[in-house]
């Protein structure tokens, strides 16, 4: 499959000649083909990008073999590369996002795809992340965690595999809860999923029951797939396309736990319905904020009642967990 398909939700803001374009990248990026994967990638749509969204790109590339993100010298700019089957894919993205088409070697393709397999990521003392997705790699996996649960995400999806300081900053944070939760009856709710990697570990983590939704159909075809790989059912995970802006959550799609990793420009819209996920002392996590946006999300979130014991800055995000004000 054309792995741009499988980018989530997000709404970014793009550089072309004379002004600035917002677009909805799940919306555009729709309309591309579907492509079967192959081995002799031919073209590459690339673009230069201010070296602030570098973040941004990779919380959505990750992992993907078919993409490159590269800092220029100096550091003010990255260049994201593409790598296509065919012109007509490379010319597609050009049309939606400007940069620039070529033609490429074979070699390219195989250099761009060289890396490192990406070691296990440990979450407390609790959960470990992997990519790893054949049955003798996970049991082996929990052989040498035993007393950890083994969540698997392979890096083909694309985007939402805990790598990102916002996913894993979320999962720490969905420890901490469960922990302080352990032997109670408790639920979540992931606003923006992606993955539903979130919602995931908090059923294994103890969790009764989760709802998860996201914006973008094939974030949801991603999770859905993730949901049979981690042996995760439709009577425990509630999974489904859904706007936060037009979503009215029931009462049993109400949160004990709730988390919204979403950008801040939608966080700082969406308060009013994520607060209506809440039930009644509620712990709410927030990521995917810029720390240079942390400030006016912090006061639109105290406009409507929530505040936050605790924030966690890891690069240039911010991460924060609270609820409402008593």
């Amino acid at each position: 499959m054309f792995f741009f398909k499988q980018i989530n939700f997000l709404t970014i803001e793009f550089h072309s000649p004379g002004k600035w374009k917002r677009r909805h990248w799940q919306s555009i990026l729709a309309s591309l083909p579907e492509k079967s994967h192959t081995f002799c990638m031919t073209w590459s749509w690339n673009k230069l990008s201010a070296a602030k969204w570098e973040d941004a790109w990779s919380e959505r590339i990750a992992g993907n073999p078919n993409a490159v993100i590269t800092k220029i010298k100096g550091g003010k700019t990255v260049r994201i590369t593409v790598y296509c089957d065919d012109e007509e894919d490379a010319l597609a993205l050009k049309k939606y996002f400007g940069g620039t088409v070529r033609e490429v070697r074979t070699q390219d393709w195989v250099a761009a795809q060289k890396r490192e397999k990406r070691p296990p990521l440990k979450i407390r003392d609790a959960l470990v992340i992997t990519e790893q997705s054949s049955p003798e790699n996970l049991a082996a996996l929990r052989k040498q965690f035993p007393s950890r649960s083994i969540l698997s995400v392979p890096a083909e999806m694309a985007f939402g595999t805990g790598d990102h300081a916002t996913t894993s900053t979320c999962l720490r944070f969905i420890c901490d809860v469960a922990k302080s939760r352990r032997k109670t009856s408790w639920t979540m709710t992931d606003i923006g999923c992606g993955t539903a990697v979130l919602a995931m570990a908090a059923l294994k983590l103890g969790a009764e029951h989760a709802t998860a939704f996201d914006f973008d159909p094939m974030a949801i075809e991603v999770a859905r797939h993730n949901m049979v790989r981690n042996a995760v059912t439709a009577e425990q995970l509630d999974l489904f396309v859904g706007d936060v802006f037009e979503w009215k959550p029931s009462e049993s799609q109400q949160g004990d736990l709730v988390v919204a990793n979403l950008f801040s420009t939608i966080l700082q819209r969406a308060f009013p319905h994520i607060i209506a996920a809440m039930k009644k002392d509620a712990a709410l996590v927030i990521s995917g904020i810029l720390a240079s946006q942390w400030e006016e999300t912090k006061e639109a979130a105290e406009r409507h009642g929530l505040f936050f014991e605790q924030v966690v800055k890891r690069g240039k995000w911010i991460t924060a967990k609270g609820g409402m004000a008593r």
